[in-house]
């Protein structure tokens, strides 16, 4: 670490200040002294009120040496910040309690309910089978739970892009844990961050791949399944990040990306993430596709009316609350690692929360579709998308809260709201795309299982 001592020195010289001496280090000055530093005992600079006055600004650097050692350098920082650890264990506490009451949820669904009703259909004789059918909702409507839904080609596309943004994440936050990747050095970070996008374009182009086959249907064509998996998420973030260094050059602010580092950021993505999605495709198309255990009728089964909380949006909106719930105090911390030049070093519990998300997504949706299937709605495609990526809207939502109480909305001005809202509409894009694709599969999972346990005729 270091320490800063200021003194107000009246700084004396001979002759005309020579410009220009501080890069050559030929400044003579009478009240410094280039081996020992300035004396502490020299006058101090009085400021007039009034007139001109000349100010010489000096500064020396002292190395003293420290027995803390290079591994242990950040515990300062620690101990300083030891407030926030129990907030950080607070948040720890508080997903935690979400992930239980959506576990025994579960367990309460699969186990009490699922077990038993299956366990007294497959008893059932062909007549008391069909009877049973006509009052068990989720039974009832085993010809067409697998219809491929509308638009089956942008769910694929989405599901790929969102397995490509979690193994990124995963991956940093994993280097992080074990040292890699130092707070103090951001750059790393996002060179991390956009390493691991470009190697994980192969498991977004399989997952794609495997999942258009889920719908033979639908008819997707193949390339442009690979071509939107490589282009759809990488380029809609690429066109804001693009505008938005627009209107930084514009404005002539530091923290504009130069357009040389632009230009190897779009070859980064098109000559290694491009090919490795193709690749990644090729190999998804020539795995077998997924079996389901149950025929698809030929003419769809209209959907009984729905109350009012289990249509599309109320149920979705309800649903993204709790993924939001686990996230939303480690939110805090991360936005102001962002905006406010905090460092964040607790990669540790950002792991666990990142695990909490993934079982919390997962399990929400698999909640939400088993009460939809008992209502004899068999839309849930695209619903258990939706269900846990709605969390992304209320992400967007506390970042325009952040925004409010924490920026100095007096200072801010037009690009700055416009570059932080971009940053967020980035962040809340690439959240919606994992929760998404998290509830998607955990849910065609579920869906699988407890179809495949009815005796099909």
């Amino acid at each position: 670490g270091f320490e800063i001592q200021a003194h107000s020195i009246d700084h004396q010289y001979e002759g005309r200040w020579a410009e220009g001496c501080g890069e050559t280090g030929s400044c003579e000055l009478f009240s410094c002294d280039p081996n020992s530093g300035p004396s502490f005992n020299a006058p101090r600079l009085a400021l007039r009120s009034r007139g001109p006055q000349e100010v010489v600004f000096t500064y020396d650097v002292v190395w003293v040496h420290s027995d803390v050692k290079w591994a242990s350098r950040w515990d300062v920082y620690l101990q300083m910040q030891w407030e926030d650890d129990q907030i950080h264990w607070f948040s720890i506490v508080n997903s935690a309690a979400i992930l239980v009451f959506l576990s025994g949820m579960v367990a309460l669904i699969m186990l009490r309910i699922l077990r038993k009703d299956l366990y007294r259909y497959n008893q059932m004789d062909e007549e008391e089978r069909e009877e049973a059918r006509e009052e068990t909702g989720w039974k009832l409507i085993a010809g067409d739970v697998f219809r491929a839904p509308k638009h089956a080609h942008l769910l694929a596309v989405l599901t790929g892009s969102g397995v490509q943004v979690l193994g990124m994440v995963c991956a940093t936050i994993v280097f992080a844990v074990l040292g890699f990747l130092s707070p103090s050095n951001r750059g790393s970070f996002l060179a991390a961050i956009i390493v691991f996008f470009a190697f994980m374009g192969a498991p977004a182009g399989y997952v794609s791949a495997v999942c258009s086959k889920l719908f033979p249907s639908a008819d997707i064509n193949r390339l442009a399944n690979t071509y939107k998996t490589a282009f759809v998420f990488p380029g809609a973030v690429f066109s804001v990040f693009f505008f938005l260094n627009l209107l930084m050059w514009g404005d002539k602010a530091a923290g504009a990306v130069p357009f040389g580092t632009l230009l190897a950021l779009f070859f980064f993505w098109t000559c290694i993430s491009v090919p490795l999605v193709f690749m990644g495709s090729y190999l998804g198309f020539r795995r077998p596709a997924i079996d389901f255990p149950c025929r698809t009728n030929a003419i769809p089964r209209q959907v009984p009316d729905q109350i009012w909380y289990m249509k599309f949006w109320p149920s979705v909106l309800m649903g993204g609350v709790l993924p939001f719930g686990v996230v939303f105090v480690e939110l805090f911390f991360i936005l102001a690692s962002i905006w406010q030049h905090r460092y964040y070093y607790l990669f540790g519990f950002v792991l666990l929360v990142l695990c909490m998300l993934v079982l919390t997504a997962a399990e929400i949706s698999v909640v939400m579709c088993y009460f939809q299937l008992c209502a004899e709605d068999y839309h849930w495609w695209w619903r258990s998308f939706f269900v846990s990526g709605s969390s992304a809207l209320y992400l967007f939502l506390y970042g325009a809260h952040y925004f409010v109480t924490r920026v100095h909305l007096a200072k801010a001005s037009l690009i700055s709201a416009l570059v932080f809202f971009g940053y967020m509409s980035i962040l809340s894009y690439a959240f919606l795309v994992v929760t998404g694709a998290v509830g998607f599969v955990s849910t065609l999972l579920f869906v699988r299982t407890i179809y495949a346990s009815i005796k099909a005729e």
